[in-house]
């Protein structure tokens, strides 16, 4: 296929795909995100081709790889259209059997394979369409909405959604008024700091420098447990490629060239090749690169492989790193929209942002405007993970409450425990108490009960988690990952994490949770990037919503959790010990004692805490002290 060289032959391209595609037509679609790859989904793919090979005659049936459909935790995830039939865990017992069972009863027969359906926890039903799924049901899909419908690898089937018709119409207008639009739709970026994107968009444009502007989309996605940016670069790469020419149409049309970077960590080698690949077609379409469709507007993008550096997900550091230096932030001003990229106007925006604007474009900005709260517009996608029910990907309108996502999209907490708190923002969020679980969604709430959006991690956290345990997993994190350039982020943040370490050990002395305060304090006020600004957040709402917990462990030398080692010990019940002598041969401290089949016993002075006996106790006849 040759290169588009007008906006009449893109629509017509997208009129001639459509007609092709039967709407009637049955579509398996196999999830190809990495998650459900980890499980064998490109196997699973491979066994249905292989049933679908042996039908007689040969079955009009349309077998393709998608991005993930959200439901991470039950995947391999397979969709069947129509009627949307939702399969999961397909192929984790025997992908050979599941997939015969698919073509068989489900294409062939009409029917439903009942044992990989999805049963709802409360009420013990089957649920086969995915749409009635809670986990789905109650989900606003905007970024996400190409997820689990396309071929990502396919620019044929993004141009088939309406695909590339955003850019076609940004092409016929003036670069300010597609700025106006961004603005007026209340957009703010998706990586955590929740600036104005129009706002920052109109900045770059207006700056002085006008021989040069670049155009940055940051992908490196750093906080632990988030995979929202990886699973949109990898389930519909050509949005972002979309998105960014539109945002380079718009900053630098009529004043100088423009030039694009994907910036991505190495740790997501899937994300790399679908992106790369997603430019590839584009620009042999002449949707990128000289004279997009026809145009004298030339747009060219280049991808560059980030080393994984947490402090890299920073601006100015992303930007050093692309340049070829360490990456390690500067003080600001300028800033990148005045000086940037090789010292040149430059406008960074995070996945999550750019995947939005052929949306805004296509829907209008009073459309987007009127989704979410007065001050948060829109919707945001959130990686749902921690003890609840329902892990996975979900995207919910601004204003959504925690108690929603917790309970109605993530199915409560199992085993029958209760929530304790949710964590937001990743390292440099806070824990938000089950008091507040009502709580609505948005920056301004968020940041009140002094916690942050971030770029979407969202981990809940039950009744059995240590909250001084879980702040100082988070620190020693973040001071790992301190780049070490400005003293109050590298020393205060180590400082932190020893006061924290030696509470956890049972060392905390009387004054360390007042002096936990007074670093976080100083800490947030002299660091230089957000990395070192942001860091206490786990302490201070920690502290703030659990300092009983704290002083638990300070003052009484226990934790109530049992979480902390050294802050409580094991004891054997005599009346469920059966004798078997596992626990006596785990031990490695020698501290339990017994005669085989007569209940056994731990002596607490050389119990070193490890729980090996917890653990290896067949009867449940150890119990935490």
């Amino acid at each position: 296929m040759g290169k588009l060289t007008s906006v009449e032959e893109l629509a017509s391209l997208r009129a001639k795909i459509q007609s092709s595609q039967d709407s009637n037509r049955m579509r398996i679609t196999v999830c190809g995100d990495t998650g459900c790859r980890a499980n064998g989904s490109i196997e699973v793919a491979r066994e249905l081709a292989r049933e679908l090979a042996k039908c007689r005659p040969q079955t009009a049936v349309e077998l393709k790889i998608s991005g993930c459909p959200g439901f991470c935790q039950k995947g391999p995830v397979v969709l069947v259209h129509p009627p949307g039939i939702f399969y999961r865990e397909v192929g984790r017992e025997n992908r050979r059997r599941d997939a015969y069972d698919i073509i068989d009863k489900t294409v062939i027969g009409g029917g439903v394979v009942e044992r990989l359906l999805y049963t709802d926890p409360h009420t013990k039903k089957t649920i086969a369409n995915y749409d009635d799924v809670p986990f789905r049901a109650r989900q606003m899909r905007i970024a996400l909405q190409n997820n689990g419908r396309v071929n990502p690898d396919s620019i044929e089937d993004y141009i088939a959604v309406g695909g590339y018709a955003a850019l076609a119409r940004v092409l016929t207008m003036d670069p300010e008024e597609v700025i106006d639009q961004v603005k007026r739709s209340g957009l703010r970026g998706r990586g955590g700091a929740g600036f104005p994107t129009g706002v920052k968009w109109a900045l770059c444009r207006k700056a002085e420098d006008r021989s040069m502007r670049y155009v940055i989309c940051n992908g490196d996605e750093g906080d632990p447990g988030a995979f929202m940016d990886r699973s949109l670069m990898e389930g519909d790469p050509h949005s972002l490629v979309e998105g960014l020419t539109i945002g380079a149409y718009a900053i630098a049309r009529g004043i100088c060239p423009a030039e694009g970077h994907f910036y991505i960590r190495a740790e997501y080698p899937f994300a790399v090749q679908t992106i790369r690949c997603a430019l590839k077609q584009a620009e042999n379409m002449g949707l990128l690169g000289d004279n997009i469709i026809g145009t004298d507007f030339s747009f060219h993008v280049r991808v560059k492989e980030g080393a994984g550096a947490f402090v890299c997900g920073e601006e100015t550091a992303l930007i050093a790193s692309i340049e070829g230096r360490r990456g390690m932030p500067r003080t600001r001003p300028p800033f990148p929209a005045q000086s940037g990229l090789w010292g040149k106007p430059t406008n960074i925006n995070n996945v999550e942002t750019w995947a939005n604007i052929p949306r805004i474009i296509n829907n209008g900005p009073e459309w987007y405007a009127g989704i979410g709260t007065e001050k948060s517009k829109g919707t945001k996608v959130f990686s749902l993970a921690g003890k609840v029910r329902n892990c996975g990907l979900i995207e919910v309108p601004m204003g959504t409450t925690l108690r929603e996502i917790v309970f109605d999209i993530g199915g409560g907490i199992p085993d029958g425990k209760e929530v304790k708190a949710v964590q937001t923002g990743g390292p440099s969020g806070g824990c938000i108490p089950a008091e507040l679980l009502d709580l609505p969604v948005d920056y301004e709430k968020l940041a009140e009960a002094g916690s942050i959006m971030g770029s979407g991690g969202l981990v809940v956290l039950d009744e059995e988690t240590c909250m001084v345990d879980i702040a100082r997993y988070f620190l020693e994190f973040t001071r790992s990952e301190s780049c070490g350039k400005c003293n109050p982020c590298r020393l205060g943040i180590r400082q932190m994490h020893r006061i924290v370490e030696d509470i956890c050990a049972g060392k905390g002395r009387p004054g360390d949770i007042e002096l936990l305060e007074e670093l976080a304090v100083a800490v947030k006020k002299g660091s230089l990037c957000g990395l070192g600004q942001t860091a206490p957040n786990p302490v201070l709402t920690t502290i703030k919503y659990f300092r009983d917990e704290y002083e638990e462990h300070v003052l009484r030398r226990r934790c109530p959790a049992k979480k902390c080692p050294g802050l409580f010990g094991y004891e054997i019940n005599e009346e469920t010990c059966k004798g078997c002598g596992l626990c006596l041969k785990h031990c490695p401290a020698g501290a339990v004692t017994g005669e085989l089949k007569q209940p056994h016993v731990i002596d607490t002075e050389k119990c070193t805490g490890c729980g090996a006996c917890f653990e290896k106790c067949a009867f449940k006849a150890i119990r935490k002290v």
